[in-house]
């Protein structure tokens, strides 16, 4: 990020600071490196502990009048993760000027349960730029659950194909917790706990349908990077996190070390009861804003459609004819292409019959005569599959290449494929046999045959 403003609106965006001379100045103390700025900021004004006790007199800045806020859940234990510079713009992407990084206060989610828990601030307010999708985050997340499948097979968690920070977004739009798995490849205990804890029926079906899920290798970059953010010391490694203020997570649960399904079930129930008053506030909240704004936008929408009720009108009448020409220029042509279709089938069909005719006269007359009774004539008798039966006479010089000729002459055959077949004793005269002669062959002085249809190779 070469350009000043650039590197000013950013380092608004994630501390949230709307003085610009002030910010100014504060990069300008740090040689305009951006990276180090935000790491000396966020340490000396920001700063996170493991184990943060909540001040249950705490009231929140903007409000005087609120009563004191409660203690926090029973057993829900509340930290604040700074990320990584590197995992927020990395998995999100920042073209340029300011940018949001999931501030939950906005959504009424964060701001109501760090306020819970003593952690209430007031966050500033930012406007966000558009974002892209960068590729190596979503990259890494996808080969993830590529491999992971592959392993474990498609019966676990419905892991999301996207970045963290993308995965985080998610949760926080649908009012949900994000469950992170972080996978260590060659822990001995990773493939016995994925395969009877991770994929259990019972932790697939409540992960997937109460969480977002997220998971990340901790051989990738972006996965070795939230290990360190989530200081993970033993694998398997789960945990529960919400989105925080700027580049910050609410940590509400982490799972460390082998558990059974029931162990890690038994936990995740708690942690999603004893979090479900946050989240139903926050998913209240958001109904009723959005609520308020539908309302406001459809008073807007029928002022203007008052006003754009003619136009509405004269577009919808173009719009119809266009499309009544376009059926009936398709009916036509569908018309057409079917006529043609029809004329183009009659010629085959009858092109096809002229050449089976001619192929018939042919053969027909490359038998000659029939001959009359005599020593040296073969009388063969041929049935027919539908049970027809025809007769002639042969020379016993003739081929059996004759009888197939004779069989064709007939025309009594609507397939392409057939032999001819002796009954007592049964012999298949085929290619092999089609030049020997009928008295060769055994037919003579006289010969039964029937037709047997066969499929072409």
């Amino acid at each position: 990020m070469g350009d000043v403003a650039d590197k000013l609106a950013y380092f608004q965006a994630i501390t949230g600071l709307e003085d610009a001379d002030l910010c100014t100045d504060i990069l300008a103390a740090h040689n305009w490196d951006l990276e180090l700025a935000i790491s000396s900021f966020t340490t000396s004004v920001n700063p996170t502990t493991d184990t943060p006790q909540p001040n249950p007199n705490n009231h929140l800045p903007s409000a005087p009048d609120l009563q004191p806020l409660p203690q926090p859940p029973p057993g829900l234990a509340w930290k604040l993760i700074t990320l990584p510079v590197s995992v927020i713009s990395g998995s999100l992407g920042l073209i340029s000027g300011a940018i949001g990084l999931g501030l939950w206060a906005a959504g009424g989610v964060l701001s109501y349960s760090l306020g819970l828990v003593g952690f209430g601030s007031t966050p500033s307010s930012s406007s966000s730029a558009p974002l892209v999708s960068v590729s190596a985050a979503t990259s890494e997340a996808m080969d993830f659950v590529a491999a992971f499948e592959r392993e474990y097979g498609s019966s676990g968690p419905n892991f999301v194909g996207e970045g963290f920070m993308d995965a985080l977004q998610r949760s926080r739009n649908s009012f949900k917790l994000l469950f992170v798995y972080l996978h260590s490849p060659d822990h001995p205990d990773t493939p016995s706990f994925c395969h009877r804890t991770l994929c259990s029926e019972t932790i697939a079906a409540f992960v997937n349908e109460n969480f977002v899920c997220w998971g990340g290798s901790i051989r990738a970059s972006e996965g070795f990077k939230m290990s360190n953010s989530l200081k993970a010391s033993r694998f398997p490694f789960c945990a529960l996190v919400m989105a925080a203020t700027n580049q910050r997570i609410a940590l509400l649960q982490q799972v460390e070390g082998p558990k059974s399904s029931e162990e890690l079930l038994g936990t995740l129930q708690r942690v999603l009861e004893e979090s479900s008053p946050v989240l139903v506030a926050a998913r209240l909240d958001a109904e009723e804003r959005r609520n308020n704004m539908l309302l406001r936008e459809e008073q807007d929408a029928a002022y203007r459609a008052a006003l754009e009720a003619d136009q509405a009108r004269e577009r919808q009448r173009r719009e119809e004819e266009e499309r009544l020409a376009r059926e009936a220029a398709e009916a036509e042509r569908k018309r057409k292409e079917e006529e043609e279709a029809r004329e183009r089938a009659a010629q085959e069909a009858a092109e096809k019959q002229a050449a089976l005719a001619k192929i018939r006269q042919e053969k027909a007359e490359s038998l000659g005569e029939e001959p009359e009774k005599g020593p040296d004539v073969t009388q063969v008798m041929v049935r027919f599959p539908n049970g027809e039966r025809k007769g002639r006479r042969f020379h016993n010089t003739a081929t059996i290449q004759s009888l197939y000729d004779y069989v064709d002459s007939l025309g009594s055959l609507e397939a392409d494929s057939y032999i001819l077949v002796s009954n007592f004793p049964i012999v298949k005269y085929e290619q092999d046999k089609l030049a020997l002669s009928l008295k060769e062959a055994g037919l003579h002085p006289q010969a039964s045959l029937f037709v047997e249809l066969t499929s072409l190779e």
